[in-house]
C-alpha cells in the first residue's frame, strides 16, 4: 500500500472549495453508517439530514466530485464512500506520528478509528525520558531527540501535536524541517508554518467557550417575559436609561 509521502489528495488541484472539503468526512461518516446497515442507496434529502447540511448543498458539493446521483434512485452508497474516500485520500496508507504522550496524546494514541480511516499510528514521541520505552496502546513511545529520524524511516508526512503550548513551535519547527507538511494542532496555541504546510487546530476549550456563548443565550431568551418582550435584566436596565416622562434622553448619559 502506497504511504503519505509519495501520494497526495487531489482536492485542490481539482478546485474543489476548502468549504467542500471540509464537509467530506461528514458524508463519509454517514455513508459509511449506512453502509454499515447494507443500505444500498440514499436520496440526497435523507443523507442531507445524516449530515446535517442543506440538500441543495450537498447536491452542489457532489458535482464536485462529478456524482450526480440517479433522479427516483438517489446515490449508490457504496460508490460513494469509495468516491469520497479516494477524494480524500483515504484509500491509502498514512502514517502519522503523535508528538507529545501526556493524558491527550495518550488518549489519540488509543482511539481506534485512525485505523479504519486510512490512518497509522507509526510512532509515539515524547521529550520525558521516562516514557521513553513504555507501551501505550502498544507501541512503544520514542525520545524526541530521535524525531527527524523517526520521520524519515516512516516516511511521515502528518503530525499530531499534542504538547503545552511552550514546547508546541519548537516542535512544528522540528516536524516542518523533517518532511512533515500537514499538522493537527491539539496545544492551546497558533502555530506559525511556512507556505505549503497546512495545520488544522483542535480547541477544546474555544469550542466549549462558544457552548457557553449559547447557553447564556439560551437562558436570556427563557428569562424573557411571557409576552415575547426583552429579558428581565434588560427592561430594569432600559427603565433606568428612561427620562422622567419616560422617554428615552436624546443624549445618554456617559
Amino acid at each position: 500500500m502506497a504511504t503519505g509521502r509519495t501520494h497526495r489528495p487531489a482536492t485542490r488541484s481539482r478546485g474543489i472549495p476548502e468549504a467542500t472539503v471540509a464537509r467530506l468526512p461528514l458524508y463519509l461518516r454517514a455513508l459509511t453508517a449506512l453502509s454499515e446497515r447494507s443500505v444500498p442507496t440514499v436520496s440526497s434529502e435523507e443523507l442531507a439530514a445524516a449530515a446535517g447540511v442543506n440538500s441543495a448543498k450537498l447536491r452542489k458539493d457532489f458535482s464536485y466530485l462529478g456524482s450526480y446521483g440517479t433522479r427516483g434512485v438517489g446515490y449508490d452508497v457504496e460508490y460513494l464512500v469509495y468516491q469520497i474516500s479516494r477524494e480524500l485520500g483515504l484509500t491509502q496508507d498514512w502514517p502519522v506520528v503523535i508528538v507529545g504522550i501526556g493524558n491527550l496524546g495518550a488518549a489519540l494514541a488509543n482511539y481506534g478509528g485512525f485505523a479504519s480511516r486510512g490512518f497509522r499510528v507509526a510512532a509515539l514521541i515524547d521529550a520525558d525520558p521516562a516514557l521513553t520505552g513504555r507501551a501505550v496502546a502498544g507501541i512503544p513511545v520514542q525520545h524526541t531527540d530521535d524525531l527527524e529520524k523517526i520521520i524519515q524511516d516512516n516516511g511521515v508526512s502528518i503530525g499530531v501535536i499534542a504538547t503545552p503550548a511552550g514546547a508546541a513551535q519548537q516542535v512544528c519547527d522540528r516536524l516542518v524541517a523533517a518532511g512533515v507538511t500537514s499538522i493537527l494542532n491539539f496545544a492551546p496555541t497558533v502555530l506559525s508554518v511556512p507556505d505549503g504546510v497546512d495545520v488544522r487546530k483542535v480547541d477544546l476549550s474555544i469550542e466549549l467557550q462558544i457552548l457557553a456563548f449559547h447557553e447564556q443565550r439560551k437562558a436570556g431568551e427563557e428569562a424573557a417575559s411571557p409576552d415575547g418582550g426583552v429579558p428581565a435584566a434588560v427592561a430594569r436596565k432600559e427603565s433606568a436609561d428612561k427620562g422622567p416622562d419616560g422617554d428615552v434622553p436624546a443624549v445618554m448619559p456617559a
